[in-house]
């Protein structure tokens, strides 16, 4: 009986072709909504958290908000940090925006970043081609720089930039390396960057405080101990005054951003799932009308016999073929939808056997529940009502 209840719910879905495509579509647009949403967001916070782990868990960051009375770090306040028990070393960060300019190409407002060594000597593959900045550069304040990817296929290509001249903010420097291309879409992407000493960039960009620094530690287990040594550092510094500066370890950060991006994918995954509820409804609807276009036929089958359970389960299968149609649909458009976005986005496509086992399964729990009041709604006609209907 069942064979026969899915061969005539088969039949009856592709009998009626353009009214269950119609009906199909709400499912489809929020299993692949679903599968998208989900795909790119972990496409994206595999990206970031890949970019996160170059910081590595022995770093913690100080930034400076600055006091009526001290605007930043100065020289000293970076070599007091350094002298602190587990801190093997602080790269300082100076930042701002000026043109450079090189064989007749112009580039404005591009991102200057000044470090040092430490920078260097703790983040080795951030260099491409060429050489980090050294001590003696720091010392000299060289004018010196390492070009982002973009600017040194922009600026020089097909050439090897290395040797050559770049004028930053009206200053000439020396090229003396590339940096390795990152994510594009990352926040950290240093594509469009210049490097050079930190000492040189506080004279180009007219400044006299470092506004953050990066402090490495020896032994990462001791990540609070030594923020803590830190703050009491920096309240010396800044004369007591805590909303002058912020501390922050990356194993913190890493635990928060891990947070957000959890509840980030559980709300994309609620808003996918009103469209298939309204999917649901959709089909809901369909059965409805289904069921009273075939009274004449319900009454038939019960007149001859026909049990009130099969009645039902031939319109709940129709239901879940319905459901389950839309879902392989839905999952097939998701996957290639986001694919190309990744593509375009230039992010890494990470599709989980989970997303789509959830979404299809969800997909199916849809149309079962709504294929319930029209099946019960079919069982239950009275098969001489019924057929008076013909």
């Amino acid at each position: 009986m069942l064979k026969e209840n899915l061969k005539m719910s088969w039949m009856n879905v592709l009998h009626n072709k353009m009214r269950s495509a119609l009906t199909t579509l709400g499912i489809i647009i929020g299993v692949a909504s679903i599968i998208t949403l989900i795909t790119i967001v972990k496409g994206v916070t595999s990206d970031m958290t890949s970019d996160f782990a170059t910081f590595k868990a022995d770093r913690i960051i100080v930034t400076t908000l600055g006091t009526p009375l001290k605007m930043g770090l100065l020289h000293n306040d970076i070599e007091r940090l350094a002298g602190i028990d587990n801190v093997s070393g602080v790269s300082p960060t100076v930042t701002g925006f000026t043109s450079i300019a090189a064989d007749g190409t112009i580039k404005e407002e591009v991102s200057i970043i000044g470090r040092n060594d430490v920078y260097f000597s703790k983040n080795v593959d951030v260099i491409k081609t060429g050489r980090g900045i050294n001590p003696l550069d720091i010392q000299s304040e060289n004018k010196v720089s390492l070009i982002g990817s973009s600017i040194a296929k922009e600026m020089f290509y097909g050439e090897d930039p290395i040797g050559k001249s770049v004028l930053i903010g009206g200053m000439n420097f020396t090229i003396i390396g590339t940096l390795q291309q990152s994510h594009a879409f990352s926040s950290s992407s240093i594509n469009e960057t210049v490097i050079i000493p930190y000492t040189t960039s506080m004279q180009l960009l007219g400044t006299s405080y470092i506004m953050a620094a990066d402090v490495y530690m020896e032994d990462s287990k001791e990540a609070k101990k030594t923020t803590l040594a830190i703050e009491a550092e920096l309240n010396e510094a800044f004369k007591d005054q805590g909303e002058g500066f912020s501390v922050r370890n990356t194993q913190d950060m890493l635990a928060t951003i891990n947070q957000m991006i959890t509840t980030m994918s559980w709300l994309l995954v609620g808003i996918s799932s009103i469209s298939l509820i309204v999917g649901g409804i959709g089909i809901m609807n369909m059965m409805l009308v289904s069921v009273t276009e075939r009274t004449a036929e319900i009454g038939l089958r019960k007149a001859l016999g026909a049990e009130p359970k099969r009645i039902q389960q031939q319109f709940l299968l129709e239901a879940v073929f319905l459901s389950l149609i839309g879902g392989v649909i839905g999952v097939v458009t998701g996957i290639l939808t986001a694919y190309v976005i990744c593509s375009l986005m230039d992010t890494s496509f990470l599709l989980s056997p989970l997303t789509v086992f959830l979404a299809l399964g969800f997909s199916m729990t849809i149309g079962l529940v709504s294929g319930m009041a029209p099946a019960r709604k079919a069982s239950k006609l009275n098969p001489i009502d019924a057929l008076r209907s013909v």
